[in-house]
This record gives structure tokens, C-alpha cells and sequence, in this order.
């Protein structure tokens, strides 16, 4: 059995860099983690694989294609969706408290990051969108192998 890899995007604010269309090539699914911007944003993921999207703090509410969360299992393994700023500033423990699946993707932080606790993993991917805070844009993979989860951050 191959590993499934997922796309993990988040804080795009209305930019879909082209690096992003090599980095997520091959995925079956792209989760945004919020702060997405238009709709047109999701369009263009789309073209790609598959998007699912939560809102951020920036996005309109009201807006269909947007979830307050996503819970969703995977060959197996839970996953949840959410921006993390419901969380105020989102830390991997305060993730790690209030939400029970075995994945958990956030974003708002911009900050990219990958963390396992106790065979549970907590993942940002970074911001994929316009270059803020001095940190490198990037996008993450999150790969599915049985019961098993792991994560990488791609820079972009």
C-alpha cells in the first residue's frame, strides 16, 4: 500500500503563488486552513486536486464554501481543520486540548510547524500566500500510510 499525500494550505490572502501548483502536484486532497481570500483561491486549488476550506479571521462570514471546521478520516486516520485563531493564539497544546482527532492543521500563525505528542500530530503549514512576518511561504504534505500520519513543510 502507497502512502496517500494530502495538500495542507493555509493563509493564502488571495495569492495562489505557481510554486504551489508543483508543490502539492500528485495530492488527492487539499485542506486550506483559513484566511483564504476570494473564491477564485479555491478554484485555482482545485485545479490541482480536490479543496476543502475553513474560514480565518480575514474571511467574510457566510460564504458556502467555507466550514467553522473539518473533521474528516483518512484512510483511517482523523483529521481536523481549523484556522486556530477560535483558540485565541493558537499554541500545538491548546490544539492538542481541545480537539481529540490524530491530526490536527491549523494555520493563522503563519509560522510553519510540525509537532508529535503522545502518537498525535499537530501541523501548520505555514502561509502560502503574500510574504508577511519574515518568514518563508510555504505549503505542507501530509502523508497517510495505514493507521500512520506524517508531515512535511515545503518552502516556496
Amino acid at each position: 500500500m502507497s502512502a496517500r499525500r494530502i495538500g495542507l494550505v493555509s493563509d493564502t490572502h488571495g495569492l495562489v503563488r505557481a510554486s504551489v501548483h508543483e508543490a502539492l502536484a500528485g495530492v488527492s486532497l487539499i485542506l486550506h486552513a483559513g484566511d483564504v481570500g476570494d473564491d477564485d483561491i479555491l478554484d485555482e486549488l482545485e485545479t490541482i486536486a480536490p479543496a476543502q476550506a475553513v474560514y480565518g479571521n480575514t474571511d467574510a462570514p457566510g460564504r458556502a464554501r467555507l466550514a467553522q471546521e473539518i473533521v474528516l478520516e483518512i484512510d483511517g486516520v482523523s483529521v481536523h481543520v481549523s484556522h486556530g485563531h477560535e483558540l485565541g493564539s493558537p499554541t500545538p497544546g491548546k490544539l492538542l486540548a481541545a480537539y481529540s482527532q490524530q491530526v490536527l492543521v491549523y494555520g493563522h500563525t503563519h509560522r510553519p510547524l510540525v509537532i508529535e505528542e503522545g502518537g498525535r500530530l499537530v501541523v501548520n503549514p505555514g502561509a502560502a500566500g503574500p510574504r508577511r512576518f519574515d518568514v518563508v511561504p510555504s505549503v505542507g504534505l501530509l502523508h497517510v500510510e495505514g493507521a500512520r500520519a506524517w508531515a512535511e513543510i515545503v518552502p516556496l
